[in-house]
């Protein structure tokens, strides 16, 4: 997978800013408000691992923080302009491995092959594709904690489980296998605010 050449996106899903998403300026290493919704702590933790990797991270004016502290009914996964301060949760859900009696709680992340588990810290957007989801983007897994995304085919992908109805039936939203999957009606929307060379933080604590 790592040396397959990137697929270029379908146009169904193109973003209307796609020619310049890899131009768009860095933002500069400095003390950022907190936006509104999220978690002190978490934004510091996902700032700090911006500036950590800035040298592989093309563009930092937007990131998605994914907050798996909180339950699988609540939008926890938030696309953030770093410009701005404006917010847009999302809901998304997290892996079978992750919470083996379907909680609805993330009860542990692994990085480990096979695990179907969720995994935590700091990932590259990288190229889309079509699988076995559907439309799709490729992660590159940045910390020792999630390096082994690709391997794992860990991507960003939408899902019936993870419509927003599966609240309204069962209080929770269904399980991938490890992957951030978000609504159907979302995933053109992620796809537009990140785009190749953002970062996506998740983490719990």
């Amino acid at each position: 997978m790592a040396s397959a050449p990137p697929a270029p996106l379908p146009p169904r899903i193109q973003p209307v800013h796609a020619a310049t998403l890899g131009e768009a300026p860095k933002v500069a290493a400095q003390a950022r408000i907190v936006p509104a919704g999220i978690r002190p702590e978490l934004f510091k933790r996902a700032t700090a691992a911006l500036d950590r990797h800035s040298m592989r991270v093309d563009t930092h004016d937007r990131i998605a923080i994914a907050d798996f502290s909180l339950p699988s009914s609540q939008a926890r996964f938030f696309l953030v302009n770093m410009g701005t301060g404006e917010v847009e949760p999302l809901l998304v859900a997290h892996g079978i491995g992750s919470d083996p009696g379907h909680t609805g709680l993330l009860q542990r992340f692994s990085n480990q092959i096979n695990s179907e588990a969720t995994c935590e810290g700091a990932f590259l957007t990288a190229d889309y594709y079509v699988g076995k989801h559907g439309d799709s983007q490729r992660l590159i897994g940045l910390d020792p904690t999630n390096n082994n995304a690709l391997a794992r085919a860990i991507v960003v992908h939408s899902a019936w489980y993870a419509n927003p109805d599966m609240v309204s039936k069962h209080g929770k939203l269904g399980r991938s296998q490890g992957c951030f999957a978000v609504g159907e009606r979302q995933l053109a929307k992620v796809f537009e605010r990140l785009g190749p060379g953002r970062m996506i933080y998740a983490a719990k604590a």
